[in-house]
C-alpha cells in the first residue's frame, strides 16, 4: 500500500476472531484488558466488543509504537440476502448508525466486496439488518468500525475496515446481552449453560459457531494479504 513507516494496526473485538492468525506472535497485555499481538510489520489489538473497547484496543496498540494505518477487522452480520457466510466485505464507507457520521476508508487494492458497513451499538437481528439495508444500502453490520475510524481521523492515520460475514441476513442472533462483561467479553460458561437449558437455542448457536469458524478463516487470509501488501 505504499507505506513503510510504522506497523499496520488491526483492531478486532475478540481474540477468537484472530486466534489462528496470531498463533506464536509476541503478546503484550495492557492494564485495562487490552491485548496486542505483534509480529513483523503488523500489530493485532483486541479489548472486547463495542466502540469503547475498540478505542481502548487501538490506543494501546498505538502506545507500543508508530502505525501507518488502523484497520478495523472482525465478524459482521450480512444485511443483504445475496451476501453469504464467509464473504469478505471491505467497507467503501463506514456509517455510525447512532450519529449518522460517515467515514471513508483508504484501500488501494480490492480484497473483498466493497460496500457500506454500518456500526451499531448492539448485535443486529433480522429486522434490524433489513432496516439497515434499506436505510443505508448496508452490506454488513458490526459494532466497532466507526469508533476505530473516528480515532484514525483524530490521529491523522489512514483507516480501513475489513469484515468477514459470520451470519447471513436471515439469521436471528440469540440474545446474549446479559452474558457480555463490562470489558466487552462473553461469559462463555454461563452462556453455554443457558443454551444447554434451552433446546430452542441449540440450532442457532451451532449455526453461529459454524459461521464464526468459516468467517474467521477467511478473515485471517484477508489480513495476511494486507500485511503482504504492506511489506
Amino acid at each position: 500500500m505504499g507505506m513503510s513507516t510504522g506497523r499496520v494496526v488491526f483492531v478486532a473485538a475478540l481474540e477468537r476472531e484472530v486466534a489462528g492468525l496470531v498463533r506464536g506472535w509476541k503478546q503484550v497485555r495492557g492494564s485495562r484488558g487490552e491485548l496486542c499481538f505483534v509480529h513483523g510489520a503488523a500489530t493485532v489489538a483486541c479489548a472486547g466488543m463495542g466502540a469503547a473497547r475498540a478505542v481502548l484496543a487501538a490506543d494501546f496498540a498505538l502506545s507500543l509504537g508508530p502505525a501507518n494505518r488502523l484497520i478495523s477487522v472482525g465478524w459482521a452480520g450480512a444485511c443483504r440476502a445475496s451476501i453469504r457466510v464467509g464473504e469478505i466485505v471491505e467497507a467503501d464507507v463506514v456509517i455510525d448508525a447512532r450519529t449518522g457520521e460517515r467515514f471513508f476508508p483508504q484501500m488501494e487494492r480490492e480484497i473483498g466486496l466493497r460496500a457500506p458497513v454500518v456500526t451499531v451499538a448492539a448485535p443486529a437481528g433480522r429486522q434490524e439488518k433489513r432496516r439497515l439495508a434499506e436505510s443505508y444500502q448496508a452490506a454488513a453490520v458490526e459494532m466497532e468500525a466507526a469508533a476505530v475510524a473516528r480515532l484514525a481521523q483524530a490521529r491523522e492515520l489512514p483507516f480501513a475496515a475489513i469484515k468477514a460475514i459470520s451470519d447471513d441476513a436471515g439469521f436471528e442472533m440469540p440474545e446474549m446481552g446479559r452474558f457480555v462483561t463490562a470489558e466487552g467479553g462473553l461469559r462463555e460458561a454461563a452462556f453455554g449453560l443457558h443454551v444447554a437449558r434451552h433446546p430452542r437455542l441449540w440450532r442457532p448457536v451451532m449455526e453461529m459457531a459454524r459461521g464464526s469458524r468459516v468467517a474467521a478463516e477467511r478473515l485471517w487470509a484477508a489480513m495476511r494479504e494486507v500485511t503482504s501488501l504492506e511489506s
